[in-house]
């Protein structure tokens, strides 16, 4: 399956900027022929502002979104961890025990170390390994807050 970016620059030749064209001047133009194709008209949040364009934001923040958005399986192996990190996070949060709790630490922080030590391709990891007494003492606490 083609992203819709591949499918609007079938349209545009090879894709490339012509010799002698500005980039300001091409861009537009490419812009300008993807909405009189209607490729630009189905866009979620069409004319909506940018949610949480105001809240700071982890690096590599858009590549995750773009990843999710576009439902991309095969990963980076540092970006897939931090997916796995985000997704094991949740697991903790509705986790009901103490044991629990740890075996998702201990399952995320495998891979973690692994990635971390391993990675000589693509994207830096910026993940560390998590504290599994940090993360039960926390996940402790939000256990006592009532709901």
């Amino acid at each position: 399956m083609q992203s819709r970016a591949t499918r609007s620059l079938q349209g545009m030749g090879d894709g490339r900027k012509p010799p002698g064209v500005t980039w300001e001047s091409w861009v537009e133009r490419s812009i300008r022929e993807g909405i009189e194709r209607g490729e630009l008209d189905v866009r979620s949040g069409s004319g909506e502002p940018i949610a949480d364009i105001d809240h700071r934001r982890a690096d590599g923040w858009f590549a995750e979104r773009l990843a999710r958005c576009e439902q991309v399986v095969d990963l980076p192996p540092a970006l897939a961890v931090r997916r796995d990190l985000q997704d094991a996070r949740a697991r903790i949060a509705d986790a009901t025990s103490e044991d629990e709790v740890r075996g998702i630490v201990a399952a995320i922080n495998a891979p973690i170390r692994y990635v971390n030590s391993h990675t000589v391709a693509g994207p830096p990891s910026t993940v560390m390994p998590l504290d599994v007494d940090v993360v039960v003492e926390h996940w402790s606490r939000e256990q006592q807050l009532p709901h």
